[in-house]
């Protein structure tokens, strides 16, 4: 399979990606949702105690990487929107394992 040439189209999406600031701080994100610091490490991919850091005052706190922030925005944009997202389009974005099954809107 031959990979296909970036138009036009694939440019402009490529900036207006590459653009994008989509991220929500761990301390909105825990404000908007009754979530534990055990969920926004499942969530981030990240240790229990690294969100604990992220929580922290002093001289132990850690500020949240872009990409962690992202994961929290995405998460976030998934349960606020998934009743308008597509079976379809779910699962093109997101495979299936077997016997998962996806939730009902």
């Amino acid at each position: 399979m031959t990979p296909q040439a970036l138009g036009q189209r694939e440019l402009k999406l490529l900036q207006l990606y590459s653009d994008c600031q989509f991220g929500m701080t761990p301390q909105a994100f825990y404000a908007r949702w009754d979530v534990t610091h055990a969920q926004i490490a499942q969530i981030c991919g990240v240790s229990e105690a690294s969100v604990d850091r992220w929580f922290s005052q002093g001289k132990h706190r850690r500020a949240a990487e872009p990409r962690y922030r992202r994961k929290l925005a995405e998460m976030n944009f998934l349960w606020e929107q998934y009743d308008r997202i597509p079976v379809r389009l779910w699962l093109q974005v997101c495979p299936r394992r077997p016997n998962a099954q996806v939730p009902s809107p």
